[in-house]
Formats: C-alpha cells, structure tokens, sequence
C-alpha cells in the first residue's frame, strides 16, 4: 500500500503519522507533502526519516493508492485534480467536499459502505463534532428513528490546530503570574473563559460549524427527518470535544435498552454509574480512540427523549483516526 499525507506538518498531520505506526496499517512507501514553509522537513515514521515534499501542480501521486489531506479547505480544492487524477482515493479532512452530493461523507461505525460509491475519488472525512456525535446517536436511531437532536458541544482548543493549544498553555502562564495574555489564535482570551462561538456567524444566527452538525447528521445518517439544533462553545481544554445531547426518537425507549445497545456499540464505551461519579470527562479521555457516552437517562420533559453526555478526542476519533478508519474500511471490503 503506497500512502500520502498532505499537511504532514500540522496537528492533525502528526497524528496520521502516530495512527498508522500505532494501528500498523499496511504501508509499503509513505510519501509526506506540504506547503514552501514545511517542505524539507523531516520527520520519522517508524524506523525511516522521510522528507516533506513541496505540494504544487507539478505534484506526481502516480502509484500513491490513499492520500490523506489536512492542509485546508483552500488546498483540498486547489489540489484535488492532481491528488486523485492517476486513481488515488483522496481521504479528505477539511470542508471543502463534505456537503458535495457526489462525495461521500464517511463515519465507518455509521456508514462505512459509503466508502464504494466515490465518483471522484474524493471521500470526506466529518467535522470532529459531527463524529463524536453520529458515533454516539447512530445505534439509538436503529432502534427507533431520531426526530431532533438539541447538542451544546464544548470544544478544545485542538480544534483550531496546534498553535492554539500553544496559546492555552501560553495564555495559562501567564494569567497565573499575573500578566497579561497574548491573545491571537481566539478572537478573545480561551484561559478562564468559554467563548459561544466557533467558526463564523451565517445568516441564520448559528454558526457555520453549528449548520455542519444539521447538514454532516442528516447526509452520514440518510435522514430526511432528523434535525440538529447547536450552539457549540469553545472551552479551555486541550484536545478532547465534549457533547451534551438531548434527542427525541419517534418511539419512547427504554433507558436500559439504549444502555445495552450503546454497550455493544462498534466504537463506543459506556462510562455511567452516576452514584459513584463514574462518567466520562475530557482530561482523562485525550490520547484515547472510543466515543465515550455517560449520563444516559430518560429526558423528564419529553417521553420519547433521551439525554446524554460524550466525550472523545479530537484529533484522534474526531480527524486523524477516522479517515484511517475509512482506508481500513476500505482495504478489508476491497474498496480500493
């Protein structure tokens, strides 16, 4: 298997670089790319120095079966033609393709099967919020349809790359000594504080990554009936999302039926014994691959909603780890 990542430089592309070791996924040339700023770089994978290469139009991916990119919507766009011209499938991370009906949008718990039908070679890879919550709500939605999902997601910094996870360790420093924080990366200081907004405000008031939760659920899920309303808050933790999630099936379920369904959940882990404060929170949960799911209970005000709680990590289950999940899909149903 001859693999690629664009965008090996960044966060995301790093943690490529640790998945494919960790999971062994079966790599017989890995070639990395990236921008002037990153091209000559080096960095180890496994027991091999490999050296970034300059992405351009020049650009040869001839024999390179999967690539993987998080470099950008701008670059996914501006480079997709070359990436997959000589049949690579483009396992894409940024929002450049995922609402295109001619792409996949894949969660391989969820919908791996989707993966076959690529006209473009192009497979998009969800937003993090979206895959921690699909992963969670999936099951529920077999035993009886979801109607509506009201989500208020508290987002680490990781999200918005490495330098700003600097600047919450930075901003951190600085509070406590009693200066002033360097603020960059946020449109307000992260360190002490919750800011009710990430990515930009659309005509209707929520966010754009807010309409990437309505619009990612309904296509991963083939919903026309399911519908999300978030207000996603971006909090002082380093790398793992949280989400609290309220939904309404179209039939009243029982709360051990979604516990024991939940439990047997391809990744998903159950983490739920109130009584003795056993539930899932981020700072224990980074580094870690499952979508944990605590605080599973009936809805008090409505008979057919369930409330629950999860946590997982961004980079890995919410970026990196997913589209690796994608290219395992697609080796083990010879999707390539």
């Amino acid at each position: 298997m001859n693999v690629a990542i664009v965008g090996a430089s960044g966060a995301v592309g790093q943690e490529f670089l640790r998945v494919l070791a960790q999971r062994n996924f079966p790599i017989d040339n890995l070639r990395l790319f990236g921008s002037e700023r990153s091209a000559g770089k080096t960095y180890k994978f496994k027991d091999k120095e490999i050296t970034v290469e300059l992405l351009n139009d020049d650009s040869d991916f001839s024999g390179v079966d999967i690539a993987f990119t998080s470099a950008g919507a701008g670059t996914s766009k501006k480079y997709a033609e070359v990436i997959t011209r000589h049949g690579t499938v483009m396992i894409d991370n940024s929002s450049a393709f995922r609402m295109d009906p001619d792409v996949p949008l894949v969660v391989p718990e969820v919908n791996g099967e989707d993966a076959l039908k690529r006209p473009r070679n192009i497979i998009g890879n969800p937003n993090c919020t979206t895959i921690q919550m699909v992963v969670a709500i999936a099951p529920i939605n077999r035993l009886s349809p979801i109607k509506r999902v009201r989500v208020a997601t508290y987002q680490s910094a990781s999200g918005a790359g490495a330098a700003a996870m600097d600047e919450l360790v930075t901003q951190t420093g600085q509070l406590s000594r009693g200066e002033d924080p360097v603020i960059d990366k946020f449109p307000f200081q992260l360190a002490f504080n919750l800011i009710p907004q990430v990515d930009v405000f659309t005509e209707n008031d929520y966010t754009k990554e807010e309409m990437k939760m309505y619009n990612e659920t309904r296509k991963i899920l083939h919903s026309d009936i399911i519908k999300v309303s978030a207000t996603c808050v971006r909090v002082p933790v380093l790398r793992a999302h949280s989400e609290a999630i309220w939904l309404e099936t179209e039939a009243p379920l029982e709360v051990d039926e979604v516990k024991q369904t939940l439990r047997q959940a391809e990744g998903v882990v159950v983490v739920d014994d109130p009584a003795n404060r056993e539930y899932p929170m981020p700072f224990d949960r980074q580094g870690s691959d499952p979508v944990y799911v605590g605080r599973i209970r009936k809805d008090i005000s409505d008979e057919c909603g369930i409330t629950l709680w999860t946590v997982a990590d961004q980079i890995r289950k919410g970026a990196a780890l997913n589209a690796v999940q994608i290219a395992e899909w697609l080796v083990a149903h010879n999707g390539l």
